[in-house]
């Protein structure tokens, strides 16, 4: 294992908080996520599905955990079930969890393999009426491909029709939402990996190397630190490249005189960092390039200061967007006169600030959480404002991740942001 995994109290205490919001005789079932096909015979790098590592802490496909707090017998209220190794199996794929190696990792006395599955399920079945069953619910995810979860369900209710079905997504995503003390240690050590890398980065842009070598040191950067790698696809987006908010390509030129914007996060035990800084290719901010990154800083401020418990994602965004309205003015894009006049359908900033001011972080880099519910406390936030001023080549965004708390805590306070101090080492090293 290359990170240093989560105590198996954590998972033990996960799954007793969601004991507790289940029904009376109720059963509930997480599965791992599929191998996704490549191409060939190649299939894509593994991810584990979210809900099931917060559950157990296994991070390896074909594993189920099943729920069954009131089962009759002590041992078949919490089983896992895992993929029964063999010496070809290693000898073609390497190691695979033991049973008591899931043990160990889980805190779950009862470990089977999963050839065992059909025949347990079946009994474990005969003693409940309500089945939760889960599904990646989203708001944003859509997709042709039929997941794991969803195959599992069909068959299910072929297999048990007369059984009632629940959603266990919403039960999971309240317990989520919040992070324990063990949790944020690993998004910290994740953004702090992620600091390393931006400086390691500060020493080498110069004019005249390619976005996808930036991308390049980011990505030795968190190998080399024990990440399985980005928490999601890297924007390193030069010039005017940086107006387009989910550039991914990283295929141009650094030009002297560009601003460079990097949107990256390493992940670390499967837990994710979020960071956007934007930086003077040749180390010099320009006048205008500095007058619009102290407004976007000052509402970054401004924006973190105000994740506090109660608080929700909408009043929360809204502020920001009244603050990058003023800066706004400040700046010579818009007028007093524009925004008294504006169409509230479609508000002057947007033409120069057009997404939200922040999400949910956690196991997944846009983590569980309702934007109208308040925020509470040890949920992590990231705060990213932006101006984007396409007609001048500059897009300026800046992001830290933080813990919601009656005084914020800023997850990258120890990542240089501060223009000063970027110009400082950039210049320093060249």
């Amino acid at each position: 294992m290359r990170y240093k995994p989560i105590s198996p109290e954590t998972y033990i205490n996960n799954r007793k908080r969601l004991i507790e919001k289940m029904k009376p005789g109720s059963l509930a079932i997480v599965n791992a996520n599929d191998e996704m096909p490549r191409s060939g015979d190649q299939t894509f790098g593994y991810r584990q599905n979210s809900d099931l590592f917060y559950l157990t802490g296994l991070d390896q496909e074909k594993c189920i955990l099943v729920l069954c707090p009131g089962h009759p017998l002590e041992n078949m209220r919490e089983v896992l079930f895992t993929v029964k190794t063999s010496e070809l199996m290693v000898t073609w794929n390497g190691h695979k969890y033991t049973l008591d190696e899931a043990r160990n990792l889980s805190g779950i006395k009862t470990v089977k393999w999963t050839d065992d599955f059909e025949f347990t399920l079946k009994e474990m079945m005969s003693q409940v009426q309500t089945v939760y069953l889960n599904q990646n619910e989203y708001i944003k995810f859509f997709t042709e491909v039929p997941y794991r979860d969803l195959r599992f369900a069909e068959k299910m209710r072929r297999d048990f029709p007369v059984h009632s079905y629940e959603r266990l997504a919403p039960l999971i995503t309240s317990l989520r939402t919040a992070k324990q003390t063990s949790e944020i240690e690993q998004i910290k050590k994740a953004c702090d990996i992620t600091g390393v890398a931006f400086r390691r980065v500060l020493n080498f842009v110069k004019p005249g190397v390619m976005e996808y070598e930036v991308e390049a040191e980011y990505t030795h950067e968190f190998i080399r630190q024990g990440c399985n790698g980005h928490a999601y696809n890297p924007i390193i987006a030069s010039g005017k490249n940086a107006c387009i908010l989910h550039y991914v390509t990283n295929d141009l030129s650094c030009n002297d005189g560009d601003l460079l914007l990097m949107d990256v996060g390493a992940e670390y035990g499967l837990y994710c960092a979020d960071m956007t800084r934007t930086i003077p290719v040749n180390g010099k901010f320009s006048p205008r390039q500095r007058q619009v990154y102290d407004a976007v800083l000052r509402v970054l401020k401004a924006g973190m200061a105000m994740l506090t418990p109660g608080n929700t994602n909408d009043n929360w965004h809204k502020a920001i967007c009244s603050l990058i309205e003023q800066e706004l003015v400040g700046l010579g894009l818009i007028t007093n006169d524009d925004i008294k006049n504006q169409d509230p359908a479609n508000p002057a900033f947007f033409k120069y600030y057009m997404h939200g001011s922040g999400h949910f972080l956690g196991l997944d880099v846009h983590d569980v959480g309702s934007k109208q519910q308040p925020f509470e406390y040890g949920a992590v936030m990231t705060c990213e404002p932006g101006i984007y001023i396409p007609e001048e080549g500059i897009g300026i965004r800046l992001e830290n991740d933080v813990m919601v708390a009656d005084k914020p805590v800023n997850l990258m306070e120890n990542i240089p942001i501060e223009p000063d101090e970027i110009e400082t080492l950039m210049q320093s090293q060249h």
